[in-house]
């Protein structure tokens, strides 16, 4: 699993924006991606709890709006 890029987080941040000023895109698969990009930086830094405490989190509710369709 690699780290994110620059990039992915970028246009990440950007179509989260969209989402908040224009209500473009799906909530469920923003934090799917979230939660991807976060697990892959608790990944890269096995060391850092709190990194894999954010990541769990941030799963753990990309499941929920996942499951609630």
């Amino acid at each position: 699993m690699s780290r994110p890029t620059i990039s992915e987080v970028s246009a990440l941040l950007a179509d989260l924006a969209d989402f908040r000023t224009r209500g473009t895109g799906s909530r469920a698969e923003l934090m799917n991606r979230k939660a991807d990009l976060l697990e892959r930086i608790a990944a890269a830094q096995p060391e850092d709890v709190q990194a894999a405490e954010v990541a769990a989190a941030a799963r753990a509710r990309a499941d929920e709006l996942t499951a609630d369709g």
